[in-house]
């Protein structure tokens, strides 16, 4: 085991040499704080010193030589599960585009020939018209243009395999075909309904986010599935961004949800990511008293990121350690983890936090949680001024419709994801890219 030992002007610069230098896997073995240098006792300077350790690597033993086996080729039952995927996709799609691509050159060769006459023949017009299901009356033909290379452009691109890069319809073209055919485009029809039912997006939201879709700027050509399906859900789901501070005053956070969903780990995370990682002066207080071994596990954190924390037990206690901490600029609050089906323990943690002081409340939510429950949590933490919503456990959840669902059902601001147990790795600002990038790959995996 390779040990060593880091000494800095502060607690935080210690652990990023420790992380720089051992990796993120290094084990805090002891911190502590001293003085060096000066004359006398004078002059001295204080330091913080860190002692990691990580086990060194261990050298791969040398590669048995194989003889290289025959080549055969590979039965078509073992093609991969996204080959399968993609050829799934892409064979309705296909056909549909190809029977698409066929009516609209039928038109164009009709409307030329149309062109030349000087009266077109009403029973050839009414004889076209039965043939396509289309009516060739009014429409012009920079319209037959730009959809039949629409339709074109759409074909190549999914017959390449390249679904996730086709050119997206506008609302006109779209409103365009409807027009000529008489009917509705289902939103089941489309290969990305298709993924959002999937990940378990209502269908009533689905066929909105869709109509959105459809009324966003087509900018150069062609655009990725999920910048599209990104930029959309970031017109439909308030994404709250990182925290902006205030000048005169901290901005104080208290973190509230179900119990087990991870409400002190993410308040170390929130906290080591704004005073490791973008050098604000945060403190802790913890109201967690009653879980055995919370303010502890808070108190290990506090400690490695040299992180002021405080114990709050009553109100009173709450506002003296807010006043003490009132020159940091954030201040987070984890409070005890409270079922949604005890209103008393509910009430009581209401009163709590109902004081003078300006405390914003964060739910903290776990995305492997049902639509039905997330709902019914909700209308229970409502009882608190909720700000916005931080969703925990993203590396444990299955499908992410669920979140979809209650965002845009419940007008709710999300903040934060958590994807993991590291501190303070597995913590993002949730984005509007981000949501969709988890839907998309989970529905190609």
């Amino acid at each position: 085991m390779l040990v060593k030992t880091f000494q800095a002007a502060s607690m935080a610069e210690a652990l990023r040499m420790v992380k720089a230098e051992l990796g993120p896997d290094a084990m805090i073995l002891s911190t502590k704080k001293d003085t060096t240098g000066g004359i006398f006792g004078f002059f001295s300077k204080q330091v913080y010193r860190v002692t990691a350790a990580i086990d060194p690597v261990r050298s791969p033993a040398p590669p048995v030589a194989v003889p290289p086996a025959p080549y055969r080729e590979r039965p078509e039952r073992e093609r991969t599960a996204k080959e399968e995927m993609e050829n799934s996709m892409l064979a309705p799609l296909a056909r549909e585009l190809k029977d698409l691509r066929e009516k609209v050159e039928a038109l164009s060769r009709r409307e030329e020939d149309l062109r030349r006459e000087e009266k077109p023949v009403e029973d050839e017009k009414a004889a076209d018209s039965q043939e396509t299901g289309f009516s060739l009356k009014n429409i012009p033909r920079a319209d037959l243009e730009e959809i039949k290379k629409l339709l074109l452009n759409t074909l190549a691109k999914s017959q390449e395999g390249n679904v996730r890069t086709v050119q997206w319809p506008t609302a006109t073209d779209i409103t365009a075909i409807q027009g000529q055919t008489g009917e509705e485009l289902l939103p089941e029809e489309s290969p990305l309904a298709q993924e959002l039912i999937k990940s378990g997006v209502s269908t009533e939201l689905i066929r909105k986010i869709l109509d959105t879709l459809t009324t966003l700027p087509v900018e150069g050509g062609n655009q990725t599935l999920k910048s599209r399906l990104g930029e959309t859900l970031g017109r439909l789901i308030k994404f709250a961004g990182t925290l902006k501070l205030r000048k005169n005053s901290p901005r104080i956070v208290a973190l509230v949800g179900p119990t087990g969903v991870g409400k002190t780990t993410t308040t170390a995370k929130l906290a080591a990511m704004y005073a490791l990682n973008r050098g604000n002066k945060v403190a802790l207080i913890t109201m967690d008293i009653f879980r055995v071994g919370a303010v502890e596990q808070l108190k290990t954190y506090s400690r490695i990121m040299g992180i002021p924390l405080e114990v709050a037990s009553t109100p009173k206690e709450l506002e003296k350690a807010v006043e003490k901490h009132s020159a940091c600029d954030l201040i987070f609050i984890d409070t005890a983890g409270r079922s949604h089906k005890d209103k008393e323990k509910l009430d009581e943690m209401k009163n709590f936090l109902d004081n003078k002081i300006p405390i914003e409340v964060y739910l903290c939510l776990s995305a492997t949680t049902k639509d039905r429950e997330l709902e019914e949590i909700l209308s229970r933490f409502r009882i608190f001024p909720i700000s916005k919503v931080v969703f925990t456990k993203i590396d444990e959840c299955e499908s992410f419709g669920n979140m979809v669902n209650l965002l845009m059902k419940d007008n709710l601001q999300i903040a934060y994801f958590t994807t993991g147990q590291r501190v303070p790795e597995d913590i993002e600002v949730a984005t509007s890219a981000k949501l969709a990038d988890m839907i998309l790959r989970e529905a190609s995996e």
